[in-house]
């Protein structure tokens, strides 16, 4: 799939004030500072689509932007380590569950994870919450030209071993991407792609 748009539509703190539009949904999340903008920029060929910053927890409002004028990539803010007050992360946490626990147009989210880093609980820990709330979801792994391919392949086994140990039948779909490099783009579009395609021939209300 090629992006030929890219246009953002809007940001809210309260997922009833999303589009209304019936258009398929992406979602991407992750923990502070794994490189969702930097992701985003790279497979919508923006340089400045969503905005990167070097202090972590910087996105805090669910922004939505509409590619090719047939479906919505959706930036949600990180969870885990960003600097705010208990107070903003409990709102963050609770706007967040309530965008994927009730939002019709979510055909799929993405969980972002630095892969330079072996599996981590907050990590595990969201994706069980995923897995236990019955919400379609891939992995992204991040940051791969930072280590070597032994080294991806150790750290992508870690999580298998961690989320068997958890009870999940099977690895969900991932892939492996690097911002800088171009790594994934081409695997994560053509995902998009076809899914987007089942969901159009099966007219589940979009």
């Amino acid at each position: 799939m090629k992006i030929n748009t890219a246009e953002f539509i809007i940001s809210n703190s309260d997922a009833s004030k999303c589009p209304a539009e019936f258009l398929p949904e992406y979602a991407f999340i992750g923990r502070s500072n794994v490189g969702k903008s930097s992701l985003i920029n790279m497979i919508t060929n923006h340089k400045n689509l969503a905005k990167t910053s070097g202090r972590p927890g910087k996105t805090q409002l669910i922004n939505h932007f509409k590619i090719n004028n047939n479906w919505f990539l959706v930036d949600l803010p990180g969870y885990g380590y960003a600097k705010v007050s208990k107070k903003t992360k409990s709102v963050f946490q609770q706007f967040i569950t309530d965008y994927f626990e009730n939002r019709e147009q979510l055909v799929c989210a993405f969980v972002l994870i630095d892969i330079r880093h072996e599996a981590q609980k907050i990590d595990i820990e969201f994706m069980s919450y995923m897995g236990e709330s019955e919400i379609p979801f891939c992995i992204i792994f991040t940051k791969a030209d930072k280590i070597s391919k032994v080294k991806i392949d150790s750290h992508v086994a870690a999580y298998k071993k961690q989320m068997y140990a958890n009870n999940w039948a099977e690895m969900p779909h991932y892939f492996v991407t690097s911002s800088t490099e171009s790594i994934g783009k081409e695997e994560l579009l053509t995902y998009i792609d076809e899914v987007n395609q089942e969901v159009f021939k099966n007219n589940s209300g979009f």
